[in-house]
């Protein structure tokens, strides 16, 4: 039958870009997987007409600021004995990649001194450890470790960050911490019927964060290690035969995005000087460099058809809520709509290769300099900095799965 192909096709709200699916772990008997995924991107947006934003007589647009990017993921299952299981999973679950290019405008890049463009780039991997369980046939309850890593750097340039951080830098430094994952799952062979619920928990970390201004470090208040935390999340996993040779599947996940948010110690510093100066003291607790206002809603309802002996087709529709608007400069999308189409050839009965694309109609945002959400009165028009409309992302996916 038909696997189940998009569970990893993403696209979505801040930070995410896995999905952290545990699928390859529910497949029967030994299995292994590896997956390949590419997605291009087409974001860009107008910069408000204000003499701050923009240079006079210059064009508001943003250019194209999403830039091209891949990852992978890889699995192997074993069977240990009728009631025992194990499995590892391998895993990107977290990026960004954001490059403001080259405008006159100056709004996000430095025509001035760096030649350089607002930009943000992040990566994690990581390595979960799975044991399941059978207590009665059909009932498996699992649970491990979590392993992951992650890294990034931020640039702000250009007049929406004004004089006190254009050419600011902020370097995260690779660093490693543990979490861990549980979870439940039924099912009905005799009608392909499977269901899982998997909680993952939040990963705390203390990073080293080395920050400058154009090369000059930043030395405003003593140096110290930024906390930061992915977050938990719960995907609900759900399948079931609805006709002959004809599966419907469904997967709900939530992220609890709302807990995020990134202030390193300089640059929490120099945003306490800056809104203590514009408020004449009234208010002097800063704001952050990057934060999420929502937690992130998805839901993926499909169906897969087997064609023939060896060949099958899939196609789904996907929702994601976003995260809140306004946005961030730094991800200007709030949530997205999307269509996948995808075909699976079954060379042998123990090995299968699948191909797929997703096109994503990516949500309108305005976008803010993090400012927006501070009890400030009148700050909301002032944060406001641009508006991002009618963009998309096509992405491409290619699976191996082999049964051994």
């Amino acid at each position: 039958m038909l696997s189940i192909f998009f569970s990893s096709m993403s696209h979505a709200s801040a930070l995410e870009q896995s999905g952290q699916s545990i699928l390859p772990f529910l497949e029967d008997g030994n299995y292994a997987e590896i997956n390949l995924f590419a997605v291009d991107s087409s974001v860009s947006g107008v910069v408000k007409d204000r003499p701050d934003l923009v240079r006079e007589n210059q064009s508001r647009d943003t250019g194209d600021i999403a830039q091209s990017t891949q990852f992978y993921t890889a699995a192997i299952k074993l069977q240990l004995t009728d009631q025992l299981s194990f499995g590892v999973l391998y895993d990107q679950p977290f990026a960004a990649k954001v490059a403001y290019p080259q405008r006159s405008n100056n709004s996000y890049f430095d025509n001035d001194f760096s030649q350089q463009g607002t930009s943000v780039k992040v990566d994690s991997q990581s390595i979960s450890m799975i044991f399941g369980y059978s207590p009665v046939n059909n009932f498996q309850v699992y649970g491990g470790p979590v392993y992951q890593e992650i890294k990034g750097q931020v640039a702000l340039r250009g007049n929406a960050y004004t004089e006190a951080y254009n050419g600011y830098n902020a370097n995260f430094k690779r660093q490693g911490e543990v979490g861990w994952l549980v979870g439940g799952s039924y099912q009905i062979p005799e009608i392909a019927l499977k269901a899982a619920v998997t909680y993952r928990s939040k990963i705390k970390y203390s990073v080293q964060v080395d920050e400058d201004m154009l090369g000059e470090p930043l030395q405003l208040t003593a140096s110290e290690k930024t906390k930061l935390e992915t977050p938990q999340s719960l995907n609900i996993d759900f399948q079931t035969g609805v006709a002959e040779k004809t599966l419907a599947y469904m997967n709900l996940r939530w992220v609890n995005w709302k807990k995020f948010d990134t202030s390193p110690a300089q640059f929490t510093a120099l945003s306490k000087i800056i809104m203590e100066e514009a408020t004449e003291g009234a208010y002097t607790k800063g704001f952050k460099l990057d934060a999420y206002q929502k937690d992130q809603y998805s839901a993926t309802i499909g169906v897969g058809h087997q064609l023939t002996e060896k060949w099958g087709i899939a196609t789904d529709v996907s929702w994601d809520s976003g995260t809140g608007n306004p946005a961030s400069t730094l991800g200007p999308v709030k949530g997205s709509w999307s269509l996948g189409l995808g075909a699976q050839f079954n060379p042998a009965p123990n090995y299968f290769i699948a191909a797929g694309m997703k096109y994503y109609w990516l949500g309108d945002a305005k976008s803010e300099d993090g400012t927006y959400y501070l009890p400030i009165e009148g700050i909301k028009p002032i944060a406001e900095q641009a508006e991002f409309k009618n963009n998309h992302a096509i992405a491409y996916g290619l699976k191996i799965g082999y049964r051994f």
